[in-house]
């Protein structure tokens, strides 16, 4: 019983973690994002559920399918001839070729979903590639037709396409050409809502088409147009663009040339003011050279003559003081000579007092020869006159007799004095008196 109990719990158990999550799971069904789950019921209704969530769906009752809701995009390569047209209506279409990409997707609406989940996606992933190609493509050749080569390339500037003339008496092109006209104006209304013209051509061209298939066309983003005259005008535009480079460049440059001249003149004006202010500068630098040298010049000759003035001073008192030393010693001297001469005479008296009048009357007669001429020349040479106040003769030449007496007696002495004779016997002190002139001064008597 207990082992019975314990297989009932473990079965409870294995259906509650697997059996119970298994059916469950058999009737909700993830739907992952990006993806759109179809389920159809026994009765023909169907639910349409969309990712991320759950589907209800039940065994044996229900089929469900998944389709995805991601945007599909298709490479398209088309190449055909505008609509364009010469300034006299004659057709010149221009050949190109239109790189571009379309994105379409499933459509938002159950009816659409369920379009594409039976013609589209029911299709190969191959085919559904080729189909969209084919589709876009012709639409896009069909938008081409009806576009001017201007209008691929602007779309807010490109003019809007004209209709194709043709001559009013052929009345069965006629009708394509009205057809044409409203094609081109409804492209143009079109232009003016948007501003991609071929985007806007091949979405109402193709819309239908697409809404066949359960999808709706989102954009259109035209990677390159390729034609001649763009390539041409593209050229055009470079060289232009080169020209005007170049153009720009030469203005750069001679704006340049004229701002490096202007400054160059600028320097130059400069330099020149520079220069001129140099030589004022120089000029007064030489001025005052010169006035400096002037200056100079008396100072120095101020100098000279003060030096001359001193030096002519100095001489004067050199002279002065030689003349005084001369002139004091020459004194000095002659106080020497009268002092030799009086001290003489006093040794010759004193030689006379001592030797008595027989000695002096011995060196009388001895000199006699030599002193007999001077006394000729003192007497010539004295002028004596005598005068007395009374009439007696002898009073007269007694007068005369002593002065002659005394003449003669002092050039005896002279002479005594000067032959030396009375010198050698009468020098006292060791010291020999000085000579004197032979000639002595006779005083004159009256």
């Amino acid at each position: 019983m207990d082992m019975k109990s314990g297989i009932i719990i473990v079965a409870i158990i294995f259906g509650v973690l697997f059996v119970i999550p298994a059916i469950v799971a058999s009737f909700l069904r993830n739907v992952e994002a990006g993806t759109i789950r179809l389920v159809s019921w026994l009765h023909g209704g169907t639910v349409i559920y969309r990712g991320p969530g759950k589907s209800k769906e039940i065994p044996l009752l229900t089929t469900g399918t998944t389709i995805s809701s991601k945007v599909i995009n298709v490479d398209l390569d088309i190449t055909d001839q505008t609509a364009d047209v010469d300034e006299s209506g004659t057709p010149r279409p221009i050949k190109v070729r239109v790189l571009a990409s379309a994105i379409v997707s499933v459509g938002d609406t159950d009816a659409l979903i369920k379009t594409a989940a039976n013609r589209f996606f029911a299709k190969s992933e191959a085919d559904q590639v080729n189909t969209l190609t084919d589709l876009l493509s012709s639409s896009g050749r069909r938008a081409i037709n009806l576009l001017t080569h201007d209008q691929l390339f602007s779309a807010k500037t490109a003019p809007v396409a004209r209709a194709l003339p043709a001559p009013q008496s052929q009345s069965t092109a006629l009708e394509p050409q009205r057809q044409t006209s409203q094609s081109l104006q409804t492209v143009a209304q079109i232009a003016d809502d948007d501003d991609d013209p071929l985007a806007v051509i091949i979405r109402k061209a193709c819309s239908r088409e697409l809404t066949d298939l359960g999808l709706i066309f989102n954009s259109l983003n035209i990677k390159v147009v390729q034609s001649e005259v763009a390539d041409a005008r593209r050229r055009q535009s470079a060289a232009e663009a080169q020209a005007n480079a170049e153009i720009v460049a030469a203005l750069q440059s001679r704006r340049a040339k004229e701002a490096q001249l202007e400054a160059e003149r600028v320097i130059s004006d400069k330099q020149r003011e520079l220069e001129q202010t140099r030589a004022a500068n120089a000029a007064l630098i030489a001025a005052a050279e010169a006035k400096k040298q002037d200056a100079l010049a008396v100072q120095r000759t101020s100098e000279l003559d003060a030096t001359q003035i001193a030096q002519a001073r100095a001489d004067a008192e050199r002279v002065r003081i030689e003349a005084a030393a001369a002139a004091e010693a020459e004194a000095i001297r002659i106080r020497a000579i009268a002092a030799a001469t009086a001290e003489s005479i006093q040794k010759v008296n004193e030689a006379i007092a001592a030797g008595g009048e027989s000695y002096f009357r011995y060196r009388q007669i001895e000199m006699l020869p030599q002193i007999a001429p001077a006394i000729a020349d003192a007497l010539s040479e004295a002028k004596m006159v005598t005068i007395t106040a009374g009439g007696e003769g002898k009073g007269a030449a007694e007068t005369t007799t002593n002065n002659i007496a005394s003449v003669i007696q002092t050039v005896i002495a002279a002479q005594l004095v000067a032959r030396g004779g009375l010198m050698d016997d009468g020098a006292t002190n060791g010291r020999t008196l000085p000579t004197s002139p032979a000639t002595p001064t006779v005083p004159k008597s009256r």
